[in-house]
């Protein structure tokens, strides 16, 4: 008498990915996350449409709205576009956050104790975002020299220097920049502060009370000009060569050790300017907890924009509205409860989206 097996499941990587699928993902993992997350509101007693249509209307119902969102979309999109520079070549930046405060902390310095209190308000700003990004730079040189020279795995040195880059920070704004013991610093001169769109007010009055800064034009531009550095440029076409297959890259005469550290310095200074554009578009002085993970939330975006810079754009303000329209309603922490159903959603749609399951007897 024959008896048949017991069925086995297995994973087989797809060999190739359909294009409407690839283009569908990430909408299809967002309506997931939020399916999800309704549930979880449910279970709580919220009314799960009430709560995202407050959320919405917060975030988006008003140019009031979209200025709030604008201004946390800022540093997202820069530091989303950090991260995504690193991941196009298969190297796990996890620590834009740390790289994000020592780009403050270096613009800080620049603003406070480098430069005049009276010079321009164009040339401090040019140097604090040097500044920015040259601290991230150095922040992301670190682990890329470590995994160049040494291959030591540059998630590990990433996320460990986010840690050093906390206390960093935190011994200089209880310590010597400290402003008489709290955790900040003095505030920067207005030279130093970040044109708000609602200081061009008189001139165009639609943009009175609009808080936005102009962070938000830098962080499109850097957008713009990564989409034609990935489309156009030898070097992008290298990066992602480097990333398909390093061996293939070797063949063809790519440096994979300068490549690697000048990614990952690429990748921590875009991370930089996002502290930068932080502290002097927003706070307009460095402290302790300036930055409610952003460089974290990157990460996320970064995957969920499939490394796309111009649809990191729109990522960001979702997410930027996420934390608008959170930080407003009841429950409260339901937008860090939301970025983490979605990053668990997003690493396991993306799982299942590059392997199909296989049912054998």
């Amino acid at each position: 008498m024959h008896r048949g097996g017991a069925p086995r499941i297995r994973f087989e990587r797809r060999l190739e990915q359909p294009r409407w699928l690839s283009i569908a993902s990430p909408f299809i993992l967002v309506a997931a996350a939020l399916a999800v997350g309704a549930a979880l509101l449910a279970l709580v007693g919220a009314a799960p449409l009430v709560v995202y249509g407050r959320m919405a209307e917060i975030a988006f119902g008003s140019a009031y709205g979209w200025s709030d969102t604008t201004i946390k979309a800022t540093p997202l999109i820069l530091a989303g576009l950090g991260v995504s520079i690193a991941f196009k070549m298969r190297l796990w930046n996890i620590g834009a956050e740390g790289q994000l405060f020592i780009g403050a902390w270096c613009a800080t310095g620049v603003a406070l104790f480098l430069m005049p209190k009276d010079t321009p308000q164009a040339l401090m700003l040019l140097a604090m975002g040097l500044a920015g990004f040259i601290g991230g730079a150095f922040w992301g040189f670190i682990p890329g020299v470590l995994k160049a020279k040494l291959n030591i795995n540059e998630i590990i040195t990433t996320l460990m220097l986010t840690y050093v880059a906390f206390q960093w920070n935190n011994f200089f704004v209880y310590g010597p920049w400290s402003q008489r013991g709290f955790g900040l610093t003095e505030q920067f001169p207005k030279s130093a502060w970040m044109p708000r769109f609602t200081d061009f007010g008189k001139i165009f009055p639609a943009f009175q009370g609009m808080t936005a800064h102009f962070g938000i034009l830098l962080a499109v531009i850097l957008a713009v000009f990564l989409w034609f550095v990935w489309r156009r440029s030898k070097w992008g076409f290298g990066v992602k060569i480097i990333g398909d297959n390093p061996r293939a890259a070797r063949y063809a005469g790519i440096n994979l050790t300068r490549n690697i550290i000048v990614v990952m310095m690429l990748s921590g200074g875009l991370a930089g300017i996002a502290g930068m554009v932080e502290v002097s578009g927003v706070v307009h002085r460095l402290q302790e907890r300036f930055s409610p993970g952003y460089g974290y939330t990157a990460i996320i975006i970064a995957w969920l924009a499939k490394l796309n810079p111009l649809a990191i754009i729109l990522v960001s303000y979702l997410f930027g509205g996420l934390l608008v329209g959170g930080d407003a309603i009841q429950p409260a922490g339901i937008a860090g409860m939301l970025q983490g159903v979605i990053l668990f959603v997003v690493v396991g749609g993306e799982s299942m989206l590059q392997y199909r399951i296989r049912v054998e007897r």
